[in-house]
C-alpha cells in the first residue's frame, strides 16, 4: 500500500517518471550504506527485537505521512525523506527476518518453509496495492494512515515468534568479520550466480516504477487500475509460491532457475507492448510467477549453504543485491524511460534479461548444472 502511495503521489505532484525512479533510489541507497552494518547486527542482536523496531519506526513514518497531508503540508522531499528512512529500517529488518527463519525449521523442510513465508508475503502484496489503489479515492492520507496501523499489528505480530533459546559465540566485530559475507558469497560460484543472475534480470526487466505511468497515460485507468496492475505480479507469485510450498523442486535447479528467468523477460516486454488492460494483467502474473521460482531457488541455496553465525552478515548481502535490482531497477527504468520513452525503456529491458541469462550460462555453469538444492542430498 505504501508503494501505491508513494508512486501515485509522486507523479500527481511532478508529472515526471524521473521521480518515479528517484524513489527507487531513495530506498536504495541507505540500504547499500548500511550493507556492513545491519549484517553484524543480525549476527549479534535479537533478530526478532530487530524486526520489531523497524516496524515501530515505519508505522511512524507512514503516520508523519499522514498527517503531512491532513495539513496539507506534503511535498516531494518529505515523501523522498521518507522513502528513505523507510529504505534504512528495511536494511535492518530484512536480513533479521531472512536470517531467523531457518532457526525455525529443519533443515529438510527449510525449501518448502521458504515458500509458504513467500506465500504469505505475496498474500499481502496481492491485497496491500488493490486495496492501496481503492483506499488512495479518499485520499493519500486514509492510504498512510492504514499503513501506520498495518505496521503496528506488525510489530505486535513478532512478538508471537518464538524466542531462540541458544545464543552462539560470535566472533568480534572487525572489518574482516564484516565483509564475512562478500567473501562467503564470492567463494561459493552456484549462490554467486544465483542471486547476481537474479539481480540483473530485475534490474533490467523490472517495470514496477513505471506502472503509475502505464494506469494513466497507457491503459486509461485511474488509482484503482494502478492498484490491480500491482498487484498482477504478486498473484502470479503467490500461486507459484503455494504450489513449490505443496510440490518443492528437487532436480534440475539450474536448469530450471534459466528457463525462468527467460520466461520473466518474454513476459516483460509482452508488458511492454501491450495497450490492452486484460493482456497487461496477464502478463504481469505470469512475470510474478516466474520470478517466484527464482526467488525460492536463490533463497533455498543461500540458506541452505551459509551457517547460521553468518545468516545475517550473508543475508544483507543478499538483501542488497535484492535491493539493487528493485530499487535501483526501479531509477533505472524512471531514467530510460525519461530517455527513450516508458514503452521502449520496458521492452529493452526484457531483451536485456534475456540476454543476461545467455551470458550467465556461459559465465556461471556451476549454476546451470546444479541438480538438486542441498548439495549433501
Amino acid at each position: 500500500m505504501l508503494v501505491v502511495a508513494f508512486g501515485w503521489q509522486v507523479y500527481d505532484l511532478s508529472h515526471s517518471v524521473f521521480d518515479l525512479g528517484l524513489i527507487g533510489l531513495a530506498q536504495f541507497l541507505p540500504q547499500l550504506c548500511l550493507t556492513l552494518i545491519v549484517g553484524q547486527a543480525a549476527d549479534h542482536f535479537d533478530r526478532r527485537r530487530i524486526a520489531q523496531c523497524c516496524q515501530a519506526v515505519e508505522c511512524g513514518l507512514a503516520a508523519v505521512l499522514a498527517v503531512a497531508c491532513l495539513s496539507h503540508h506534503q511535498s516531494l522531499p518529505l515523501i523522498f525523506a521518507c522513502a528513505a528512512l523507510v529504505g534504512a529500517t528495511r536494511a535492518f529488518e530484512s536480513p533479521a527476518m531472512q536470517s531467523l527463519l531457518p532457526t525455525l525449521t529443519h533443515r529438510e523442510n527449510l525449501s518448502s518453509s521458504l515458500a509458504m513465508a513467500a506465500a504469505a508475503r505475496q498474500t499481502a502484496v496481492i491485497a496491500g496495492p488493490a486495496l492501496g489503489g481503492f483506499v488512495y479515492v479518499m485520499g493519500a492520507q486514509a492510504v498512510y494512515l492504514t499503513c501506520a496501523l498495518c505496521y503496528l499489528l506488525g510489530t505486535a505480530g513478532l512478538q508471537q515468534l518464538p524466542v531462540t533459546h541458544e545464543r552462539k559465540a560470535r566472533e568480534p566485530v572487525t572489518l574482516a568479520s564484516a565483509l564475512a559475507g562478500a567473501a562467503f558469497i564470492r567463494a561459493k560460484p552456484v549462490i554467486l550466480g544465483a542471486i547476481s543472475l537474479d539481480l540483473f534480470s530485475v534490474l533490467l526487466g523490472g517495470a514496477t516504477a513505471l506502472l503509475p505511468v502505464y494506469a494513466r497515460d497507457i491503459l486509461h485507468t485511474g488509482p484503482w487500475g494502478l492498484g490491480l496492475l500491482r498487484s498482477a505480479p504478486a498473484i502470479g507469485a503467490l500461486a507459484m509460491s503455494l504450489f513449490l510450498a505443496r510440490h518443492p523442486l528437487e532436480r534440475h535447479i539450474g536448469r530450471t532457475m534459466g528457463t525462468a528467468v527467460s520466461v520473466f523477460g518474454l513476459a516483460t516486454i509482452v508488458f511492454g507492448l501491450s495497450h490492452w488492460f486484460a493482456l497487461s494483467l496477464a502478463s504481469l502474473v505470469i512475470l510474478g510467477a516466474s520470478d517466484m521460482i527464482s526467488v525460492v531457488i536463490r533463497s533455498s541455496l543461500v540458506q541452505m549453504e551459509t551457517p547460521d553465525a553468518m545468516r545475517g552478515r550473508v543475508s544483507a548481502v543478499n538483501f542488497i543485491f535484492i535491493g539493487t535490482s528493485n530499487q535501483l531497477g526501479e531509477f533505472e527504468s524512471g531514467l530510460t524511460a525519461a530517455w527513450f520513452g516508458t514503452i521502449p525503456a520496458v521492452v529493452l529491458g526484457g531483451v536485456g534479461t534475456l540476454l543476461v541469462v545467455a551470458l550467465w550460462r556461459k559465465y556461471f555453469p556451476q549454476l546451470f548444472l546444479r541438480d538438486r538444492l542441498d548439495a549433501q542430498g
